[in-house]
């Protein structure tokens, strides 16, 4: 029974809804008439939206805090990545919105930035510092040439994003020489300054290509010492090493100079002197 008075009542409910609907329908202007049939509200209806979650805006927060909350040092260094990274100029809210360092509310960052050496601060701004203020190409060319000893292409490598493949770009153009120190194998850009080169005298020339070189490291070493510079090894001392070790110390046998016959393929024509040689044997044949 009760069953049945519940579904009498759900009946009547519908009913109702259905004539509050109709009388609605009726009564709005308009051209075009409502249909009889009337949809109940509940399947007419869009679907509510969802509930808002809350869990990503929490994780967000959360990952700002821990920001915040972390080491100064690590607070810098965010700023700076960006200072490179953007080379724009932020304001300190600017900074807050893009990497969440709020350097109002820490004044141990604030100022350590205002006086790092790899960042300017005009007093409003915030910018990054490179050690050579260049921009491009061209004035990265300029500066080269104005340092005739070499700089080092460590101290120009962030100038601008892009200042390595331009730096290689001058090198294959011929405009500078990029060369590596033996000591820290780091490369060294040099101006290729084509005012320095000369003409030589063919007599000079000759005299430089006849020096005989010594064959014997000891007396290499020998000549190095009468004019000051220290060999890199003591010969004499690694030979008495070994000598007392039992292992003998062969000197180097100089190799037989290669003579040019008529077989000889020739690849340096354009070299005549090379061939002085072959010309002479063929004379005499």
């Amino acid at each position: 029974m009760a069953l049945k008075e519940q579904l009498n009542k759900f009946n009547k409910q519908y009913e109702k809804c259905q004539s509050t609907l109709s009388s609605i329908a009726s009564s709005r202007p308009g051209p075009s008439t409502r249909p009889s049939s009337v949809v109940p509200a509940a399947i007419s209806q869009k679907p509510a939206a969802p509930p808002v979650k809350f869990s990503n805006d929490t994780e967000r927060l959360q990952f700002i805090n821990s920001i915040r909350k972390g080491p100064v040092g690590a607070q810098i260094k965010r700023v700076i990545d960006l200072l490179f990274e953007t080379r724009h100029a932020f304001t300190p809210e600017q900074i807050n919105e893009q990497c969440y360092v709020d350097m109002n509310a820490n004044k141990a960052v604030f100022e350590s930035l205002r006086n790092n050496l790899k960042v300017h601060y005009d007093g409003r701004r915030f910018s990054y510092k490179a050690k050579h203020d260049v921009k491009d190409k061209n004035q990265l060319l300029s500066l080269v040439n104005k340092y005739p000893a070499g700089i080092a292409a460590i101290d120009l490598k962030d100038a601008y994003p892009n200042v390595m493949e331009d730096l290689q770009a001058l090198k294959a153009s011929g405009h500078i020489w990029l060369l590596s120190n033996a000591d820290s194998q780091e490369d060294i850009a040099y101006p290729n300054d084509f005012k320095g080169q000369i003409q030589v005298d063919d007599d000079f020339k000759s005299l430089f290509r006849d020096i005989d070189i010594p064959s014997d490291m000891l007396d290499v070493e020998k000549e190095l010492l009468k004019i000051g510079l220290k060999p890199v090894m003591n010969t004499a001392e690694r030979r008495a090493a070994a000598q007392i070790h039992g292992m003998p110390n062969k000197p180097k046998q100089k190799k037989k100079k290669q003579e040019i016959s008529k077989r000889t393929k020739l690849t340096n024509a354009h070299l005549p002197e090379l061939f002085q040689n072959l010309n002479a044997s063929s004379s005499r044949n």
